[in-house]
């Protein structure tokens, strides 16, 4: 049975207003007069017209950043703060507006849109309370109780290249650039040509919120012409995307030692253990594995179901995938909107044909939806999925899931680690205090019990990061803004000098100082 539509209600919905287009567009950093036309993922048809950046205006543009950002990074934190705290007041006002233009350049169901809307609003607003603290001076233990004393301080990097990805353009941009931003670094951000209106929306935003021009500029434009000089020319790298493309990356600061963050792909497993609410946890499947169509780093694909509760929970899981409302409504009456990219449907429609036509089991969805849009794929799951399959261990990134049965927790562990990836997991129970054991043997950077994702990434307290090949460093947290600075510590010795005084030779001097280690253990001072 194929998913059920949601009629859109026209196409006028499916356009901007020329206006809106006109004044975004002025925000792209570029000189020439060539121009890209981005499609809507709805329909296919044009959406908006923008410049395009060339290697000289990507070289311009660090040359401006330059200069702001001395004048940026000489403000108290305070002062640098202001345009946020602004932010999330703004982007409330403004809801409905970015709302649509996230949708209609990505393609994604409106609750799905709203999940970015919400990240920008609460994590930007999460950094600009806390920012003066992480900041500060920090006193530090010196090696003489009382005689040394040091200080930690904080500096931005300088200017900052920040690659967003278009899978959450909304989200994994302007959350990023805005704790960098804040510790006082200008930035340079390339964020993908197709989703780059929500970019140049929320910086067009805080520019009329008091966030001056040049500290954060957008450069749009073919990787191949602009991504040697964006990466050649920054302090710092910001990079969300493919493990492909972060170890590019790498290998192309390496020579000048530039320090860089990535968050890279996933394979995501979810278990569920013999005892999980069958309802509830089914319900969670919907969105752990559907959210944005699957084009989620953090979505899960592989599903390990415990055989005590696999017959119960798989036909419940699977009334309610082939129950989901597919649409390209501006409104939040569909469950799961389109792709984004044409080669996506091709990867995901590749993956899933191959595994059937070496023995997969289609239990639901398996096919594109070309009546819904051009770029529409049904939510999927699969079963007798196997290690021969490109679906097993590669990462799909669509509305693909495949489904094992499992025995025991060791197996289960096992299985959840046998992949070159490591970003989220999935853990649902009765019994939190034994998933958390169990999820503490999983080799991923988040594990969320009994949610899919979205417990632990907007818990923007606590770091969020891949091990293995799904990434280098963290987002959110004190490092989601401290790695943006350099550190300096500044220690000055008072009284007397880490030498022998007077006449004291060096062997007494030996003696003195191996009893004092001892005294100042005894005392704890150490």
């Amino acid at each position: 049975m194929a998913s059920p539509t949601v009629p859109a209600k026209g196409e006028a919905e499916h356009k901007l207003p020329q206006s809106l287009i006109d004044r975004l567009a002025a925000h792209v950093a570029s000189g020439g007069a060539e121009t890209v036309t981005i499609p809507s993922p709805f329909t296919g048809e044009p959406l908006a017209t923008v410049p395009v950046t060339g290697a000289g205006d990507v070289q311009a543009a660090y040359e401006r950043a330059r200069e702001a950002q001395r004048a940026w990074a000489a403000l108290p934190v305070s002062e640098r703060v202001k345009p946020f705290l602004r932010l999330s007041d703004a982007l409330v006002d403004r809801r409905e507006e970015i709302l649509d233009i996230i949708q209609l350049e990505t393609g994604k169901a409106r609750r799905h849109a709203m999940e970015e809307f919400l990240d920008v609003a609460l994590c930007s607003l999460y950094y600009a309370r806390r920012a003066a603290k992480l900041l500060k001076p920090r006193r530090r233990q010196g090696m003489m109780p009382g005689l040394t004393r040091v200080q930690e301080l904080r500096h931005p990097k300088g200017v900052v290249a920040l690659i967003s990805p278009w899978n959450y353009p909304f989200a994994l941009g302007a959350s990023d650039i805005a704790p960098a931003i804040m510790a006082g670094n200008a930035v340079i951000h390339k964020p993908d040509t197709q989703t780059c209106l929500s970019s140049l929306w929320v910086l067009d935003l805080l520019v009329a919120l008091g966030l001056p021009r040049d500290v954060w500029q957008i450069v749009v434009g073919d990787p191949g012409e602009i991504g040697d000089p964006l990466i050649d020319n920054a302090d710092y790298v910001s990079f969300t995307g493919s493990t492909r493309g972060g170890k590019a990356i790498a290998e192309r600061v390496a020579p000048r030692l530039v320090s860089y963050s990535l968050e890279l792909g996933g394979k995501n497993p979810m278990i569920v253990m013999a005892d999980a609410d069958v309802e509830r946890t089914a319900r969670g499947a919907i969105r752990a594995c559907f959210t944005n169509a699957g084009q989620l780093c953090i979505s899960i694909e592989r599903m390990y179901v415990h055989e005590d509760i696999y017959d119960r929970f798989v036909p419940r899981l699977l009334e309610l995938v082939k129950g989901m409302k597919l649409g390209t409504g501006l409104d939040f009456e569909a469950e799961m909107g389109s792709l984004t990219y044409q080669r996506q449907l091709d990867a995901v429609t590749r993956h899933v044909d191959q595994a059937v036509k070496e023995g997969a089991t289609v239990l639901a969805g398996g096919k594109a939806r070309p009546d819904v849009g051009p770029l529409f794929y049904e939510p999927t799951l699969l079963a007798d999925v196997n290690g021969d399959m490109d679906l097993c261990a590669s990462e799909t990134f669509g509305p693909v899931v495949a489904i094992y049965k499992y025995r025991d927790e060791d197996e289960v562990v096992a299985r959840a680690n046998d992949t070159a990836y490591g970003l989220n997991a999935s853990v649902w129970t009765k019994n939190p205090a034994r998933a958390r054991r169990l999820a503490a043997r999983i080799q991923a950077g988040t594990v969320n019990i009994n949610d899919g994702y979205g417990a632990a990434y907007a818990s923007y307290d606590s770091p969020m990061g891949g091990m293995k090949q799904s990434g280098v460093g963290r987002r959110h947290g004190a490092e989601g803004m401290l790695k943006f600075t350099e550190v300096q510590t500044v220690a000055s010795q008072h009284i007397m000098d880490l030498e022998p005084p007077g006449s004291i030779g060096y062997d007494k001097f030996a003696d003195v100082m191996a009893t004092g280690i001892k005294l100042m253990k005894k005392l704890r001072i150490k």
